[in-house]
Order: structure tokens, then sequence, then C-alpha cells
């Protein structure tokens, strides 16, 4: 019965998607008041029953009702409780639920603190979202459908794939699912802006606090996603460039140009039009990598094995949405008035330039994902596009994206002196200069030369960064209760900005030392024998069965010593899941602060007495994901300002003026 419920809901949503799409659109064209109001009832209502649909879902796994095929299919009556309530969106099905769902609250969200936009724009951004959960409803209840039933119902399960039995994977999809449908919001914003014509300061204020929400939940997704990676699949490495690693970093890196170019619409009343581009875009780019998961034309430890045909329908949802709002595009864009000049050296003209290079390193992953998948298509040969292309086109447009993100922020508005803000960073300048002696010191030289520079662009990041935070609070040129006052007084988002850029270099440490600077051995080893490794010894003490509640592993015991001295007891397995008949490897790691010691069990040979055990040794590979995290942090930072809590300028300044009445400021 619950199920049928969770089914009924949905189907219920639909219509009630339809209501929050079409009235409110005809109402705003009309100014008709009272068909605008429905949009923000609807958009609550719609939440509401995807929530009782996800809900009947959830309950069909925890507690193992084997009627639902979709439970058969991804669940088993022995797999752990955190498993089978993860296990909802660890299949196509209920993730296209916690799709819409995430769809759904978001829409809550503008109609219920959305107070302060105006009525025909509010309406209209509502009706957006409604369109794009009527496409992704019909697309669940006509090709997904998860509460479909099995008669007779099996007994068990066919158990939920191993490689998605972990914590990591349990968190990492529900954010990464947060990022790619905010983004949503955006769009709708975008799309209700092309409507009406009008694209102003106020239009920024309201979409950037959606743009960062978005935006920090898929930085942690993918960075949940690396650390899985890493860990998990016993390869040591933390990404490779995978088609669906890129198309979750696609939208991220058109994200992050379209928070920075809003910055411009807001303060200057500039880059209007490429702002909305970069919303549809962004957007366009989340729903490619639906598209590219549940296709069928991948094969990924990522991507979903679903029939064409599902494939076929998002297409079709990509080419409506994508297709139509670049056609609004076209015909209301030239229409929009352009924003106030500045120089080229200005803080405008270095968000431009961020613009450039984060479009440009968006195009560059493109083309790189994407040409592959069409030669196959076209049967015109397979093109084989990894690590060593992307390395080799990407890693030089984020260098100077990286360099010019410091001084930047040291620019003034509208025209800047760049010889004055590189002045005033001479201290990161020393910092850097100092960073790149001692690595070489260290490392004797070790490494590529590119190292160097991954080293030298962290230091300018996180000290620049720092740096332009002192100047601000005017550190050590007022007594430190003035700086303390100032730093209290600092809107968030200039410390969200300086969270973000500085871990932002803290990753890119992590990512530069482990690239350059690992060590790795690969050994076929016997209980008793020691390998050495980066200074280490690592002695096989022992290996035996164990048993886990949906598995039996052989479970090895590595005691890590260095210079005599003991540091730590690894204990690596490999598992073998009997339903599912896969084998998993679980890695042991001991991480510090600046390096891990990573060991993984591979197979037996032949004759059973030694196993295969890769060893490696990652230098300061943990500031990739306490770079991750920060970066999520600095969103959420800059998402607590105030002035995302108020109303926009013009709103206010007309209230004051008796043209309209003040807004109360959202919660």
């Amino acid at each position: 019965m619950i199920p049928e419920l969770g089914h009924y809901a949905l189907v219920l949503a639909l219509f009630v998607a339809f209501v929050q799409a079409g009235p409110p659109l005809v109402g705003a064209a009309t100014r008709n008041a009272a068909w605008m109001s429905v949009a923000g009832p609807a958009a609550i209502a719609q939440m509401l029953l995807v929530l009782v649909a996800y809900g009947a879902l959830t309950w069909a796994h925890v507690v193992s009702d084997f009627s639902v095929q979709n439970v058969v299919q991804n669940s088993h009556s022995l797999k752990p409780m955190l498993y089978k309530v993860s296990g909802v969106w660890g299949n196509h099905e209920g993730s296209m639920v916690l799709w819409i769902v995430m769809l759904a609250v978001f829409g809550a969200a503008v109609a219920a603190f959305g107070r302060n936009l105006p009525p025909t724009l509010k309406a209209r951004v509502l009706a957006v979202q409604g369109l794009i959960g009527i496409g992704f409803l019909l697309f669940i209840l006509t090709t997904s459908n998860p509460f479909i039933r099995v008669v007779p119902a099996p007994l068990d399960g066919n158990d939920l794939n191993p490689l998605l039995q972990d914590p990591g994977l349990a968190f990492h999809p529900p954010f990464l699912y947060a990022g790619y449908v905010g983004f949503s919001m955006a769009f709708s914003f975008a799309v209700a802006a092309l409507i009406e014509g009008r694209v102003d300061p106020a239009w920024a204020r309201w979409v950037r606090p959606w743009t960062l929400a978005a935006w920090s939940t898929l930085t942690m997704g993918i960075a949940l996603g690396s650390w899985w990676a890493y860990y998990e699949l016993g390869w040591g490495g933390w990404w490779y460039w995978d088609p669906v690693e890129n198309a979750s970093f696609m939208p991220w890196l058109a994200g992050t140009a379209l928070l920075h170019s809003a910055i411009v619409v807001e303060k200057r009343d500039a880059l209007k039009s490429w702002t909305i581009l970069l919303a549809i875009v962004t957007f366009s780019l989340s729903l490619m990598g639906t598209f590219l998961v549940r296709s069928g034309i991948l094969t990924s430890v990522h991507a979903f094995a679903v029939d064409p045909a599902r494939g076929a329908f998002i297409l079709v949802l990509l080419a409506i949405a994508t297709g139509g709002s670049l056609l609004l595009y076209s015909l209301r864009a030239p229409a929009l008035k352009a924003g106030g000049l500045f120089a080229p050296v200005s803080r405008e003209g270095a968000l431009v330039l961020n613009n450039l290079l984060l479009s440009t390193a968006t195009a560059t992953v493109f083309i790189g994902t994407l040409y592959p998948l069409f030669l196959d298509i076209l049967k015109a040969g397979k093109v084989s596009v990894g690590p060593p292309f992307f390395n080799a086109t990407f890693v030089p447009i984020a260098i100077p994206l990286v360099a010019a993100m410091v001084v930047g922020p040291f620019l003034s508005w509208k025209r800047a002196d760049l010889g004055a803000a590189l002045t005033r960073l001479w201290v990161a300048g020393v910092v850097v200069v100092v960073c790149v002696a001692v690595t070489a010191y260290v490392t004797a030289g070790g490494g590529p030369l590119l190292a160097l520079v991954g080293v030298a662009l962290a230091a300018w990041a996180i000290v620049g960064s720092l740096v332009e935070f002192a100047e601000r609070i005017r550190l050590f040129r007022v007594p430190l209760a003035d700086s303390w006052t100032r730093a209290v007084h600092l809107p968030r988002s200039a410390w969200g900005m300086t969270i973000a850029h500085a871990f932002l270099g803290v990753s890119i440490m992590g990512m530069t030392a482990t690239s350059a600077w690992q060590s790795e051995r690969i050994d076929s080893m016997r209980p008793g024998q020691t390998a050495s490794l980066a200074g280490y010894d690592f002695r096989f003490d022992s290996v035996g069965p164990v048993a886990g509640e949906n598995y039996k592993a052989d479970r090895a015991i590595f005691t890590v010593t260095k210079d005599g001295q003991p540091v730590a007891t690894l204990t690596p397995e490999r598992r073998s899941y009997p339903v599912t008949r896969m084998t998993t490897t679980e890695s042991a790691i001991h991480t510090t602060l600046f390096s891990d010691l990573y060991i993984a069990l591979g197979d037996p040979t032949q004759n059973g007495t030694a196993w295969i055990v890769r060893i490696y040794h990652h230098p300061m590979v943990p500031w990739i994901w306490i770079g991750g995290v920060g970066m999520m942090l600095g969103g959420l930072v800059s998402l607590t300002d105030r002035r995302f809590r108020i109303g926009a300028p013009e709103r206010r300044r007309a209230a004051k003026a008796g043209l309209v009445p003040p807004a109360q400021p959202a919660e």
C-alpha cells in the first residue's frame, strides 16, 4: 500500500507542476495577481508530494519490501541499515526521485523565502522550475518508475553494488545532486529575466545566493567522490579525468564563472548578457551530466547501466531546455542595456579575465570528454583521451587563472593601477620564492619543473588571499583592536572569498605534491616478508578470513615502522560479496596532515602462498580534501551575508520614495 501511495504522490506532483508552470506564466504576462499567487503554494505542494514519494521508497528499502522491483534489484535483507537507506539513491530510479526532491526543495525555498522578489519575477521563476519538474516527473513516471511491483515477490534481493556500500558513496550523491539541481535556480532566474526583458543589480543580488548554495554543495560532492575513488578502488589515485568525473567538473567550472560574473552585474551593472548565458550553460552542463550517467553510452564505475531509451528521453529534455532557453536568449539578449564602462585593468577586467579562462577550461574539458564519444557513436573509430591530454591542456589554463585570482581583489572598480596592486602583494611574492626554494632543496631537484610552478601557485593563492584580508582590516597598520572591529564588521562575502581562495591554494598544494612526489611499490609478498618505501618498512604479518554482515573477506595485517620505531598497524581487506559475486578492495590508510601511507591487498598468487600488495606513499594528499571542504565552507560563509537576506538596492530605494511598500526581510 505504501509504494502505491508513493506512486500516486508522484502523479499528483506532476499535476501540481502543471499548475505551478501554467497559470503563473499567464498571470505574469497579464499582471493578474491571483494567477501569479498560485506559484508559491503549488511549489510547496509539489515539494511535499515528492517528499511523500521519496519517503515511501525509503520505507520500502528499509523494511526490505521485496515485492517492489527497485528493492529487489538494489537491496538485500542482510545489507547494513546505512546502505539500505543510501541504496534508495544508489540506483537509477531512486536517484531520479532524489533529483526531483532537490528540484522541488529549491522551488519551495524560493516560494517561502523569496518575499523580496517582484511578483512577476517570482511567478516566472517558479513557473520555469515547474516546467523543469514536469519534464523530470514525466521521465520518472514513464521510463523509471521506482514503485513497480514484482509478482510473485522473491524471498530476497540482488543486493546493492558493493562499490556503493561505502560511507563516501552514501553521502556523495546528495551533495552532488544538490549542486546539479541547485543550478536550475540560476537557470530559472535567467529565463525569467529574459522573459521580462530586464537584468539589473537587483536581479544579480537575488540569483547569487542560489548559485552559491549550488556551487558549495557541488564542491563538496566532487570532493567526496574523489575521496571515495581514492580509498575504495585500490588504485591510489584521486582523479582520473573519467567522463563522469568530468560531467560534474564542467558545471562546477561554469558555476564558478557565473558566481564571479554576477558580482560584476551587481556592482557595476555590466556583463548582464554574459551572465544570463552562463546561467543557461551551467544548468545545461548539469543536464548533460545526467544524460551521460544514464544514457548507457559510458562504461564507468560512476555510471548507471540503463537502456538507451532513458538516455533518449533525457536527451530530449536537454534539447528542449537548452535549445529553448538559447532561442529566447538570442531574441531577448540584444535588447538588454549595456552597463557601465571600465578599463581593462580594473576589478571588472580581472573578473572578465577570470570568466574567459574558466570558460576556456570548461570548453577544453567538454571537448576532451565528448569528442571520443561522438566518434564512437558515428563509428569513426575510437580515440583514447585521458589524463595526458587533460593535464597538457587544462593545467596551462589554470596557471594564469590562479595567478590572476589573487591580484583581482587588489584592483579598484572602473580603473586600477596594476603596479600598485602587485606592490601590495610583496609579502606573498617573498613567501612564494621561499616555498619554491625550500621545495627544490628538500626534493633535491626531483620531480618535474611544473611541480615547482604548482607549489608557487599554491603559496601565491594561500598567502595572497590572507594578505588581501589583512589589507581590508588594516592589520599592523592600526591597533589590533581596531583591526578586530573591522574584521567583525566585514561583509560575510569578504570572509567567504578569502576562505574559498585560500583553501583552493591548499588543494593545489595537495594535488601538486602527491602527483609529483608520490612513490609506489607493487610486490608479491608472503607473510613474514618486509617491503620498504619512502623510508618506511611494511612487514606483512598475517592474512586470514573475516566475516561481515553481507560479505566475506581476507584481511591482512601489516606493521609499519620507520627507523625501527612503530608507526601504524594497517589492515587492508579483499572482500567477496556472495549475492552479487563481486570482489572489492578495501584499502588501509594511515594518514597524517602531511602524507598518507596506503596499502591495498590484491589477488593471491596461483599457489596461494603469496599476495599481490600495492603500497603507496602520498605526500600531502589530505590537503586535497581539506581544501575542498574549506572551499565549501567559504561558499557557505558567503551565503550568510546579510545582503542576501534583505531587499535589493533598487527596491529599498523605491520603498523610501514611497513607490512600493517596503518588503519584510526574508528569514
